[in-house]
């Protein structure tokens, strides 16, 4: 006999506990199905570790422009005090805190490998080989997430490569690391181990780091990582990787025939669904794809609107604040309220946690343009802003907005600088809220903050 809840979520990560948590305030009975540590990958092994990873150079980084500071640096950052604190943050890899939530959230944690079998019904298969049968009674949500994409590069499988997972977990700092990749993973690891003592070489096949945003953000970080001892090595393509038997060092072999040689190789070049071993196949979807959904999250393709489809996993937006931002939408639409989802396709905020830190949210010029809207753009040096001079000597930054010049809104921004992570959600609040230049001009910035950029900003557009 299987056993019967309102709503079943498989993926026990912080949108699978979203989802659960809303649909269970709402009064349903929801079981979260977990075969790793509840708070998923998010909380142990990318988003709060790699954070961890990043920061304490970042302080150094702006304590090292700071007069009166910098003269009393002896030396570099203590590499294992660094680790000790990742590891205190990701709890010791532990997720007994996160239990004691979900159980408090009135969620029943169920521990093993769930996959779907048909219908409203999921198989939760356990370590130790026990099976659980569960079935729905209206909805089973798929917050499985995604893995990280190992590209068919010969050899590369074959020796072993860090991922995210050992990229923010690994206990030594390895005397020289190649990281292939310019996305954000790759970025933010190659500064983060290079602050801590690491040689980092850093190989990128396009022509320039972070593509997807403004040009001026992978220029910028490039040279930031260039300044602080990363070979940074664009449009180069990797032909083979060599590592006999997985361990010790790594050879990585380029096309123009040059070797690489380091102690550990990371890489960062995207990620694809976790759905291979999922059972979507028993409901009509392809395993290995990602699950296709309309605006409520439902899984198309699937009859009787049973099936939702939350995070990575849906392939609308991977990061992981939008990935809980569906999932308290799925929680609300399971419950029997109106809600749809847009904020991921239109006012997506992201950070990265470098130093400079860029932030975004909404639409870059490239991508209005492409939309064909009447874009008009202005753009201001951050380092001209008496807040940043105050935050610290020659930090500089960037800030640029795109607007639509025929409904006067912020179609998005960007921001390189200091901490500029923390000015982000006022340009999130203007672009989900389409205000209007003229009620910017109203919003008044506090001086001396950095944030007094947005009125340097509406001046040079001309108000």
């Amino acid at each position: 006999m299987a056993d019967v809840f309102d709503v079943v979520v498989i993926g026990g990560g912080p949108t699978g506990e979203n989802a659960g948590a809303r649909a269970a305030a709402a009064g349903l009975s929801v079981a979260l199905v977990e075969h790793e540590l509840l708070g998923g990958e998010c909380s142990y092994w990318a988003c709060v570790p790699s954070k961890a990873l990043l920061r304490p150079g970042d302080a150094l980084w702006l304590a090292k422009h700071s007069p009166g500071v910098r003269e009393t640096i002896k030396g570099p950052l203590v590499a294992s005090a660094v680790l000790e604190h990742r590891d205190s943050m990701v709890n010791h890899y532990k997720d007994d805190s996160q239990v004691k939530w979900a159980e408090g959230a009135k969620l029943t944690v169920v521990r093993g490998h769930g996959k779907l079998t048909g219908p409203r019904k999921v198989r939760v298969e356990g370590k130790d080989g026990t099976v659980r049968e569960l079935e729905a009674k209206r909805a089973v949500v798929l917050a499985t997430g995604s893995r990280p994409r190992i590209p068919d590069i010969a050899g590369l499988k074959e020796a072993k490569p860090w991922d995210n997972r050992e990229g923010t977990g690994a206990k030594q700092v390895p005397k020289r690391l190649l990281v292939l990749g310019g996305g954000v993973v790759a970025v933010e690891l190659a500064q983060a181990w290079r602050s801590l003592g690491s040689e980092v070489t850093l190989v990128e096949r396009g022509k320039a780091l972070l593509s997807r945003f403004e040009p001026f953000v992978g220029e910028q970080v490039a040279q930031a990582l260039r300044d602080e001892g990363v070979k940074v090595m664009l449009s180069t393509s990797i032909a083979s990787v060599s590592r006999p038997g997985g361990k010790g060092e790594v050879t990585v072999k380029l096309a123009s025939g040059e070797e690489l040689k380091g102690d550990e190789l990371l890489v960062g070049m995207g990620r694809v669904p976790r759905t291979d071993s999922l059972g979507v196949e028993t409901v009509g979807l392809k395993a290995g794809e990602s699950v296709q959904v309309d605006d409520q999250l439902r899984a198309k393709g699937v009859e009787g609107g049973w099936l939702y489809a939350c995070g990575d996993v849906n392939g609308r937006n991977l990061l992981t604040h939008m990935g809980k931002y569906q999932a308290r939408l799925v929680g609300d639409v399971i419950a029997g309220k109106k809600a749809s989802a847009w904020a991921d396709t239109k006012a997506t905020p992201q950070v990265i946690f470098t130093h400079p830190q860029v932030a975004s949210v909404g639409l870059t010029e490239a991508k209005a343009r492409e939309a064909k809207l009447p874009v008009r753009v202005v753009q201001y040096d951050l380092g001209k802003v008496s807040g940043t001079a105050l935050f610290g000597e020659e930090l500089g930054g960037t800030a640029k907005l795109v607007v639509d010049e025929k409904r006067r809104v912020i179609l998005g921004a960007t921001f390189t600088g200091p901490e500029v992570g923390e000015m982000l959600h006022a340009a999130t609040i203007a672009v989900a809220g389409e205000v209007s230049l003229d009620t910017l001009w109203h919003a008044v910035p506090s001086f001396p903050t950095m944030s007094e950029v947005w009125l340097r900003l509406l001046e040079e557009y001309g108000l």
